[in-house]
């Protein structure tokens, strides 16, 4: 285990700081770090940062509830930068969105292969930064009531997609509320994490219940 005297500072007395989800292994944010509130974070398992435009330690969290719970915290070969790993409360970024990494400013069209996290963030960058002629942003412009009228919508086209037996029309339907859902979930400040643990909670009640009747 490294020393926190076994770390290069810069000549300010800093070191960045990468953040990212211990579960995801999204980046989170950059931030930096002075002795005193690494240490901090240290003692506290929390993300604790110096701010460089207010020149004052913030712990991340402390107004916000957003608090990022430190996993692991590792030094490049250099000494001179971190990794942190977290579990995050909430968003990381003073926008409301999970990351602060939201807009692209390149993306291969063929090394670009697709996730849920991804299009969460494309989600998140379009209510954060509207874009004219976009979809997603039209429907934040809209708001909450005109997001709920699609979920209904595309919701009743899957019941009527999978009543016909047609499964490539109820995949495309399903896409399509998937979709909505998950600006719903935007516009209400829902994360993925928070989903797929409510979903890991219901498999441990389920496996409990089954592993009762096997008794």
């Amino acid at each position: 285990m490294l020393q926190i005297d076994e770390l290069k500072f810069d000549e300010k007395g800093l070191i960045p700081a990468i953040v990212v989800d211990a579960d995801t292994k999204r980046v989170l944010t950059l931030a930096y770090m002075n002795r005193e509130s690494l240490q901090i974070s240290l003692e506290r398992g929390l993300t604790c940062f110096f701010s460089r435009s207010r020149q004052e330690l913030w712990l991340k969290g402390e107004t916000s509830g957003n608090y990022q719970h430190i996993v692991s915290i590792a030094a490049d070969c250099d000494r001179d930068a971190l990794v942190v790993l977290v579990e995050p409360d909430g968003p990381a970024c003073h926008k409301g969105t999970t990351s602060c990494f939201n807009d692209l400013v390149f993306e291969s069209d063929e090394r670009h292969p697709f996730s849920m996290e991804g299009l969460m963030a494309l989600i998140e960058g379009r209510k954060a930064e509207k874009k004219e002629g976009s979809y997603t942003s039209y429907l934040f412009d809209k708001g909450l009531d005109k997001i709920l009228k699609k979920v209904g919508e595309e919701s009743t086209e899957v019941i009527i997609a999978a009543k016909a037996e047609d499964k490539r029309d109820t995949i495309y339907e399903i896409a399509d509320l998937t979709y909505h859902v998950m600006v719903l979930m935007c516009e209400m400040g829902i994360s993925l994490d928070e989903i797929l643990q409510e979903l890991a909670s219901r498999h441990v009640i389920d496996h409990k219940v089954k592993q009762e009747k096997m008794t």
